[in-house]
């Protein structure tokens, strides 16, 4: 579909311009004359996609690794909130952020979200077409807020919300990030004294013909392995990584690496925590935004990122669906802290499940960012002393020929 820019007169006589998208300039000029617009000149515009025709044709292919991320969204978002606050309609709200947008991939979902809207679709109607963009907890609150006439409000807590994912993710990564980078030129020095060193050393006790110590030989032994058959841990390398994958997406090996993910030491607390924090935020959002409670446990259900946790939900539902408590079945799952289920029971005795939710959400926040902390605290003198470690036994190796071979010299 290509995208024209137009110069029209509208029913009054007033002149008006804009762009439009279609298939020809044909089917643009038809889609305006519906709109009581009449084209008195369509460019088309070329920007991304292909250009040219025949052999002069240019393929844009960066169009087909653009991401739109969440950080993105929220930042559209948040300009859609003030522009629908300031009573903009929302065709034309749109068509500002269509000007401000960076991303060439966003840009083309707005132009399309604005001709569906500008056709007679609702905002969410249109959102439902880019599911890859805006997931069904966006989708379903903006549904919410058409319908209750607070469009503003929701897009605000969407912006919160999403503003408040991509901080926790931030977190995340920044924490691992120094291990990770450690841990990798740790990796690098190995090899390298392994690949570069050990060979010119085991050439100088060659040349020496002695009895070399039990040490020196495995050292020497792992550097030969290295040189002669690196292919061997690469290719089980990729080979574990395949079958773990392929064991990952069926629903056995799925259910039973999330449990893994709960109950590994350390980090399966880290885990639990950034589950049950999503669970209550996005909870607590949707409830908030007027989204029905069974239809909100349903997207919680998408979003928490563990089967384990997200079989839990799904059995409050039905608890829900039967005309129960939420608390009570998240409490028998056992997979949600006590203090997180009986902050819920308290929310539903006194009717302000939502805020009670949301102050449980930031609670546990709060919890991974010291975790996280503590453990990137700990994994550096760890990494530190089992590198340090490494370089003694391969200094060890080195040492001990030569001491020997001095105390025969005397």
């Amino acid at each position: 579909m290509a995208i024209y820019e137009y110069k029209a007169l509208n029913r009054a006589g007033a002149g008006v311009n804009g762009i439009i998208d279609a298939d020809n300039p044909k089917a643009a000029r038809s889609k305006l004359r519906k709109q009581g617009i009449f084209a008195t000149e369509m460019n088309e515009q070329k920007k991304g996609g292909t250009k040219g025709s025949g052999l002069s044709t240019e393929v844009d292919f960066a169009q087909y690794f653009e991401r739109v991320t969440a950080k993105d969204i929220a930042a559209m978002t948040g300009q859609l909130s003030t522009l629908v606050g300031a009573n903009i309609p929302i065709v034309e709200a749109l068509t500002a952020l269509i000007d401000q947008v960076e991303k060439p991939k966003l840009e083309r979902i707005l132009r399309d979200l604005r001709e569906k809207v500008n056709q007679g679709a609702t905002l969410a109607e249109a959102l439902k077409d880019h599911g890859e963009v805006f997931p069904p907890l966006y989708v379903n609150m903006v549904g919410a807020g058409e319908q209750s006439g607070a469009l503003e409000t929701v897009l605000q807590r969407l912006t919160d919300y999403t503003e408040a994912q991509v901080a926790l993710r931030g977190k995340i990564i920044t924490a691992l990030t120094y291990p990770a980078l450690m841990g990798g030129v740790s990796g690098l020095i190995i090899i390298g004294l392994f690949v570069g060193v050990i060979p010119r050393i085991k050439r100088v006790f060659d040349s020496m013909d002695t009895a070399l110590p039990t040490i020196t030989q495995v050292v020497i032994g792992i550097s030969d392995f290295f040189i002669g058959s690196w292919y061997i841990p690469l290719a089980l390398s990729i080979a574990m990584v395949f079958a773990f994958r392929h064991w990952v997406r069926t629903e056995d090996g799925r259910a039973r690496w999330h449990s893994l993910l709960l109950k590994a030491p350390i980090l399966g607390a880290v885990n639990r925590k950034v589950a049950v924090s999503r669970f209550c935020r996005t909870m607590s959002t949707l409830l908030d935004s007027g989204v029905p409670i069974l239809t909100a446990v349903g997207i919680v259900k998408t979003v928490v990122g563990n089967d384990i946790i997200a079989d839990a939900i799904g059995g409050a539902g039905k608890n829900i669906a039967e005309g129960q408590s939420i608390a009570e079945p998240l409490k028998a799952s056992g997979q949600f802290p006590p203090l997180v289920t009986h902050m819920i029971t308290i929310g539903e005795k006194t009717g302000e499940l939502e805020p009670m939710l949301g102050k449980v959400a930031d609670a546990y926040d709060q919890e991974v960012e010291r975790t996280l902390e503590g453990l990137t605290s700990i994994l550096e003198p760890v990494m530190i002393v089992v590198m340090g470690g490494i370089v003694a036994v391969v200094a060890l190796s080195i040492l001990l020929p030569m001491l020997n071979m001095s105390a025969i010299a005397r």
